[in-house]
């Protein structure tokens, strides 16, 4: 890519020549995601769902109200210990939370990982209850066969 001098009233520029005036150069770089601002968000949603405020998940945590909102915001980042305080205030266990965070950054990097049944599972599942199961969703929880067979 060049330049090419261009006057517009008298003033000299320098335009790109090869490019549009309308296209921006393509980034090459992947979007930086920071794990603090994932973090921070995932928080910042469950407690909103509650429809709790800051101050109430603070107390109930014995975090400070201004530290708990630079964690929401991703600009603190929050040690383990702290994190489980907040899950715990916030009554979301750290699996959980931590399991949202991972695929909210998954889906941020293009990056997906199919929630499908093993093959040998799916037989069995079907062979007990009639009906093929395609994703863990399908398998109860509480079906002690299947689960003593992974």
């Amino acid at each position: 890519m060049t330049k090419q001098p261009v006057s517009v009233n008298g003033v000299v520029r320098w335009k790109d020549v090869g490019q549009s005036a309308n296209t921006a150069p393509a980034s090459r770089e992947s979007k930086e995601i920071l794990l603090r601002h994932a973090i921070g968000e995932v928080l910042r949603d469950v407690r909103q769902r509650q429809s709790r405020t800051l101050r109430e998940v603070s107390h109930s945590a014995r975090v400070s109200l201004g530290y708990l909102s630079e964690v929401e915001r991703g600009q603190k980042e929050a040690s383990s210990e702290l994190l489980a305080s907040i899950c715990q205030a916030l009554e979301v266990p750290l699996s959980q939370m931590l399991r949202e965070v991972s695929d909210r950054m998954a889906v941020e990097e293009g990056f997906t990982v199919p929630d499908t049944v093993p093959t040998e599972f799916s037989e069995q599942f079907k062979r007990e209850y009639g009906i093929a199961a395609t994703s863990s969703k399908d398998i109860p929880a509480d079906d002690d066969s299947l689960t003593a067979t992974r």
